[in-house]
C-alpha cells in the first residue's frame, strides 16, 4: 500500500468518524434539539394536586428544557384567574360556580376551556394522637365517626364511638382539634360532599344547608389553616398532638405522619393507598355528554358505596382546566408548552403518581385527557396515541374499562375487618412504625405495609410483577419520587416513519461504502494521469 494511498484512506476514515457522530447526536436528541421552542406557560389552583404537579414540573424541566410555572392558592383562586384571564391554565377539583358560597360573581370564563383528569387519589385524615407519649400509627375510623368529628359531635379521642372502631387501643383522654381550611379548597369541596351524600342530617344541622363547600364553617375547637401545607404543617407540629385534618394522602407521607384507615361499605378498614383508590374508582361515573358545562366531572356515589372490600370510599381525582381558545395571556405558542405537558402528565408521570402518595388515572380518563388536548389551540404536536403513552394502569390493547392496579390491588387483611381485633401497623408516612395493642384484642399485621410507605402495589412478589412488565422503560427513580428528586425518562415508541435521524444514518453508511472504495479509485486515477505513487 503507498504512502498516498495511506493518507487518502486516513483523510476518509476521519470524515467519516465526524459524519457519525454528528448522525448519531441528530438521531438521539429528539428532546434536547426541541426544549427551545417551548414557551413558559403559568397557572394556579389546587393544592390537592400540587405535590405532584411540582414533581412533574422539575421533570420536564429536566428532560425538555420547559418551564411550567405553578402555585397552589387553592381551587377557587385557580378557577378566579382562569376567569381574569391571568394564566394559562388552573387545577381544581370542582368545577365552575354559577354561585360561588362565598358571594362573589359567578366563575363564568370569557374564553373556551375544558376540564382535562391528571391525577386520582384520596381524600385522608392525617392525625396527631399519642398513648402513654407514644404516637398512634393505626387508627381507625368508621365514616360517621369522621363526619361527628368533624362536625362537633365527637370531641375527645376517647370517645365510645371512637373506641368502637379501635378496640386495640386505649385511647387517650384529650380533646380533639380538628383542623380545616381557610381558603376556598377542592379538599374541602370533595370532603364536605362525601358528608352531604352519605350524612346528610349531621353535616346540614352542622354547616345550615344541604350540599357540598369550598369554604368550611369553622366552629368551636376548629382551626383553619391555609392550604394543604398549612393543615399538614399544623397537625405535624408538637403543639398538634390531638389535632386531625382532611388532606391530600402524599402530604402525610412526606410528612412522616400517619392517617386514619377508613371504613368502606363491606366492613374493612382501608388506607388510601394508589390501588384502594384505582380499585373505588372503577364505580365512579363520568359525565360523558361532551356539550355539558361540566364534561368529564366526576359523579362519585359509586365510589362512596363500592362494596370491594379493598375500596377507600373518599377517592377522586383533580382537573386541569385547559384552554379551547386564545385569550387573556394565552396564546398558540404556549398551547404548545401546554399540550406537551398535559400529555406528558396522562402518561409518563402516571408512573410517579403512587410514589407521590396518588393514583394513576386509568385509561378511561386518559383517553378522555387526549380528546381534551386535541381542542387546545396550538398542541396539534403533542402525542395523544394511548399506544405511545407508558401510563402503568393499562398496556397495549386494553380495554378502558380495565386497570392494572385494580386488578392486582391486595387484599385487606383479616385485622382489618371490623370487629375485636386491629392491625398494629403503621400507615402513610408512619408506615414502618407498628402501635402495640393497649385495648384488647390480637393485633396483627396489614397486608399492604409497603404499599402504605412508597405507594407502590405490595402483596408479596405476586403484585409488582404484575405490572413490572406493562410499564416497559418505566423510570427506576420514581420510588424516590416523595422527596422531590426523582427525574423520569422520556419514554417513546420507535416510529414507523423516517424521519432527519433516518436520513442522515442512511448517507452516512453510504459514505462509509465510500470510504472503502474511494481511496483504491483515486489511487488507480492517480496512476493513469502520471502520478507518481511513491512520492
Amino acid at each position: 500500500m503507498t504512502t498516498r494511498f495511506r493518507i487518502i484512506q486516513l483523510f476518509s476514515m476521519l470524515l467519516a468518524v465526524m459524519f457519525f457522530a454528528g448522525a448519531a447526536a441528530v438521531g438521539s436528541s429528539p428532546q434536547r434539539a426541541a426544549a427551545a421552542t417551548y414557551t413558559p406557560i403559568s397557572g394556579t389552583g389546587s393544592t390537592w394536586s400540587q405535590n405532584a404537579l411540582d414533581q412533574w414540573r422539575k421533570n420536564v424541566a429536566a428532560n425538555y428544557g420547559m418551564t411550567v410555572n405553578y402555585s397552589g392558592t387553592g381551587s377557587s383562586a385557580g378557577r378566579r384567574d382562569f376567569v381574569a384571564g391571568t394564566v394559562d391554565f388552573a387545577v381544581s377539583e370542582i368545577p365552575f360556580q354559577a354561585s360561588p358560597e362565598d358571594g362573589s360573581a359567578a366563575e363564568k370564563p370569557p374564553r373556551g376551556f375544558a376540564y382535562m383528569p391528571i391525577v386520582a387519589g384520596g381524600t385522608s385524615f392525617m392525625y396527631n394522637v399519642k398513648i402513654g407519649g407514644k404516637r398512634v400509627t393505626n387508627l381507625r375510623l368508621g365514616g360517621e365517626t369522621v363526619t361527628k368529628i368533624f362536625t362537633g359531635k365527637i370531641t375527645n379521642w376517647n370517645d365510645p364511638q371512637i373506641a368502637a372502631d379501635n378496640p386495640g387501643l386505649a385511647m387517650p383522654n384529650k380533646p380533639i382539634v380538628p383542623v380545616v381550611r381557610s381558603d376556598g379548597s377542592g379538599s374541602t369541596a370533595q370532603f364536605t360532599l362525601w358528608m352531604s351524600k352519605q350524612y346528610p342530617a349531621l353535616w346540614q344541622s352542622f354547616s345550615g344547608k344541604a350540599g357540598l363547600t369550598s369554604q368550611y364553617p369553622v366552629k368551636g375547637a376548629t382551626k383553619a389553616q391555609n392550604g394543604s401545607l398549612g393543615v399538614a404543617g399544623y397537625v405535624s407540629q408538637a403543639y398538634g398532638e390531638g389535632a386531625i385534618t382532611y388532606v391530600e394522602y402524599s402530604y402525610a407521607l412526606k410528612s412522616g405522619f400517619p392517617v386514619a384507615k377508613i371504613l368502606n361499605s363491606s366492613g374493612y378498614y382501608v388506607e388510601p393507598t394508589a390501588p384502594s383508590v384505582a380499585v373505588a374508582l372503577l364505580k365512579a361515573q363520568i359525565n360523558t355528554n361532551a356539550s355539558s358545562a361540566e364534561y368529564l366531572t366526576q359523579i362519585l356515589d359509586g365510589v362512596y358505596n363500592n362494596p370491594d372490600k379493598r375500596t377507600y370510599p373518599l377517592s377522586s381525582y383533580s382537573y386541569m382546566i385547559v384552554p379551547t381558545e386564545v385569550g387573556g395571556v394565552f396564546n398558540t405558542d404556549k398551547g404548545n408548552t401546554l399540550g406537551t405537558f398535559a400529555s406528558y402528565m396522562l402518561c409518563e408521570g402516571q408512573q410517579q403518581a403512587a410514589a407521590l402518595g396518588y393514583s394513576p388515572l386509568p385509561m378511561n380518563l386518559v383517553l378522555a385527557g387526549f380528546d381534551q388536548i386535541k381542542r387546545v389551540p396550538g398542541a396539534g404536536s403533542a402525542n395523544v396515541d394511548p399506544n405511545s403513552c407508558n401510563n402503568p394502569t393499562f398496556k397495549k390493547g386494553d380495554s378502558p374499562s380495565n386497570n392494572q392496579l385494580a386488578v392486582t390491588a391486595p387484599q385487606p387483611a383479616a385485622c382489618d375487618k371490623q370487629g375485636p381485633d386491629q392491625c398494629t401497623t403503621g400507615t402513610a408516612g408512619a408506615a414502618g412504625t407498628a402501635t402495640v395493642v393497649s385495648g384488647s384484642g390480637k393485633g396483627g399485621s396489614s397486608s399492604n405495609t409497603a404499599n402504605a410507605a412508597g405507594g407502590a402495589m405490595t402483596d408479596g412478589a405476586s403484585s409488582s410483577a404484575g405490572s413490572a412488565a406493562d410499564i416497559g422503560s418505566a423510570d427506576a427513580s420514581a420510588s424516590s419520587g416523595a422527596t422531590g428528586g426523582a427525574v423520569s425518562t422520556p419514554y417513546t415508541l420507535a416510529s414507523a416513519s423516517w424521519g432527519t435521524g433516518q436520513f442522515v444514518m442512511l448517507g452516512a453508511g453510504a459514505f462509509l461504502v465510500l470510504v472503502i472504495v474511494l481511496p483504491a479509485l483515486l489511487s488507480s486515477r492517480l496512476k493513469k494521469l502520471g502520478a507518481d505513487p511513491k512520492k
